[in-house]
């Protein structure tokens, strides 16, 4: 039998406005199926240059992030992992860890970015994309106010 794309799930949250959006688009539409979702926050090194903030700073607002996914998500049927990961590269380590939970998707919500920051940061969703050897499901926001 094969497995569904919703048995486990990866699901990236970058912040916490992406963690309301994301647990929103998850409660629209995969919430009618048993799976294990595994939430996770990707700290990004400098690779040997000054870090923007703290680790320690970072992690802590990881937790307020997995704090919101879990409140948002506390009565739906599925099961709840979250995880801080650490890299120099977003995206690497967001595919890194799927491979490591052979997660049967990638599962999240499209941030807001200019083109230029898109460029100047590099944008995580087209390297996903580019790069994925597992499916990726790019869920709608919904609406919100902003």
């Amino acid at each position: 039998m094969a497995s569904s794309l919703f048995e486990t799930v990866l699901v990236p949250i970058a912040s916490e406005r992406d963690a309301e959006n994301t647990s929103q688009a998850i409660l629209r539409e995969i919430t009618d199926h048993e799976s294990a979702v595994h939430v996770v926050h990707v700290i990004e090194k400098a690779g040997g240059a000054p870090d923007k903030a703290g680790v320690e700073q970072r992690e802590e607002r990881a937790e307020r992030i997995f704090e919101r996914v879990e409140t948002e998500l506390a009565d739906e049927p599925v099961v709840l992992e979250t995880e801080i990961l650490y890299g120099t590269d977003v995206a690497t380590a967001i595919l890194e860890h799927a491979r490591r939970l052979d997660a049967t998707s990638i599962v999240f919500t499209p941030r807001g970015a200019s083109r230029w920051k898109k460029l100047l940061s590099g944008d995580v969703a087209q390297k996903l994309l580019s790069n994925t050897d597992r499916p990726l499901l790019v869920l709608p926001p919904g609406d919100t106010d902003e």
